[in-house]
């Protein structure tokens, strides 16, 4: 039989490598869920454990910490024993601490921060993970479109988990968002046993699975590597203040009800998810006219600027409505990122996705304990959330001018086998 090339299985219907994606997806929706539940359930534990600004900000960072600290072993790991097995153990390791959350809440603020640094372990590996599955499984044309599909789980995960959170907090109490998301988890694990297909079972990897050595020097005096880390760590930085603070932003400072509160912070999501896609689907069908790096930087570098100039004008506005209008034109911005930086690890490194994956995420994830940290003690200090509007916007600028000085979609082979 003849083997199907790279183009022929972008146009040939429903092929084994979307079954890869669509449940690669699924992890991450559930992994946001997970991830999320905490920033509209925080505000109800703020109440009743009487937490300040700045505690509550020490639980929302938490997370980062035992994402941070295994995010380089989790690419490792995944290169190593195959995204296949790691994401099976990831999922199931960060559910069983989502579903621990509540008694570790009522035992201890000690053993609440420790869960999170639980979960924060699973997830690491997600990503990592995709990347090792995308990089042997998807054809090279259709990179942007997988990486917007498995990105579209942040916001998907972010919209369920946000109005899930608030309707069961305000119906039923705190603990059942973190029961209910943290089985959910049980659930996909059947689906990734029974349906993931293997790779023994096909003949048209994108790349070899035969497992190559980790060039480590290489990897990390590469310019176009150190773009796609200064990148990913401008755009999590506001990733990471949309997660942990928009439930209080709207709740505490713009007064809304917890189930408004919300549902406001889970629409600007809805733009991030439709902006992701959008720019893929242009990014896959330009980038053989004007050339990937281009067409990388254009959505890296134009989505960083955009989010930051809707940050700004957030800074003049005071009514819920008009705050809307501006973080979900932010938010969308947002989800252009992700189609820059997310394909340009499988253009520089195929081979090593998950270990460049692994080493941009780890520093990525810095504004996660760092700036999470940090808004809790400026909004306690300042008591408006202007100065957090302003770091961020900074943040986004000096990270668009850095990949737009070093971005670079040409693959590194040469240099990774010498």
């Amino acid at each position: 039989m003849a083997r199907s090339t790279p183009l022929e299985l972008t146009k040939s219907g429903w092929q084994r490598h979307h079954t890869v994606i669509a449940l690669c997806l699924l992890a991450v929706f559930v992994g946001y869920t997970d991830r999320v539940n905490i920033s509209v359930a925080a505000v109800a534990m703020r109440r009743q454990f009487g937490w300040s600004q700045t505690t509550k900000g020490l639980v929302l960072a938490a997370f980062a910490v035992g994402y941070f600290l295994c995010l380089a072993l989790s690419g490792w790991l995944a290169q190593r024993f195959g995204g296949r097995k790691v994401m099976l153990v990831a999922v199931l390791w960060w559910s069983l601490f989502t579903l621990l959350t509540p008694w570790s809440a009522y035992q201890s603020l000690g053993l609440l921060i420790a869960a999170r640094i639980g979960l924060g372990m699973g997830e690491s590996a997600v990503f990592p993970s995709s990347y090792e599955l995308f990089a042997r499984w998807v054809p090279p044309l259709s990179r942007a479109r997988a990486i917007a599909i498995l990105y579209s789980g942040v916001p998907l995960g972010q919209v369920v988990g946000l109005l899930g959170t608030g309707w069961l907090t305000a119906r039923y109490g705190w603990p059942w968002a973190f029961y209910l998301f943290g089985a959910c988890g049980t659930l996909w694990a059947l689906l990734w046993i029974t349906r993931l297909p293997r790779l023994e079972q096909v003949s048209h990897l994108a790349v070899s699975s035969e497992s190559a050595p980790t060039p480590w020097r290489a990897l990390l005096t590469h310019p176009p590597v150190w773009a796609i880390v200064v990148g990913n760590f401008s755009s999590n930085w506001c990733l990471y203040f949309f997660l942990a603070w928009l439930p209080s932003y709207f709740a505490e400072y713009l007064h809304l009800d917890l189930a408004n509160a919300g549902l406001f912070s889970a629409l600007p999501w809805l733009t991030a998810m439709l902006s992701t896609n959008l720019s893929a689907i242009v990014s896959d069908r330009v980038a053989p006219v004007l050339g990937a790096t281009i067409v990388r930087k254009a959505a890296l570098s134009g989505g960083l600027m955009l989010c930051s100039l809707f940050l700004l004008l957030a800074r003049h506005v005071h009514s819920a409505n008009s705050a809307l209008a501006c973080i979900c034109a932010s938010a969308g911005a947002l989800g252009f990122t992700w189609t820059g930086y997310g394909p340009n690890v499988l253009d520089v490194a195929p081979r090593h996705a998950s270990v460049v994956a692994g080493i941009s995420n780890t520093i990525a994830t810095l504004p996660g304990i760092v700036g999470v940290a940090l808004v809790g003690w400026l909004v306690d200090t300042t008591g408006t959330y202007s100065s957090v509007f302003v770091l961020t916007a900074a943040v986004g600028v000096g990270g668009a001018l850095f990949y737009l000085a070093f971005g670079s979609a040409r693959p590194m082979e040469l240099k990774l086998r010498t």
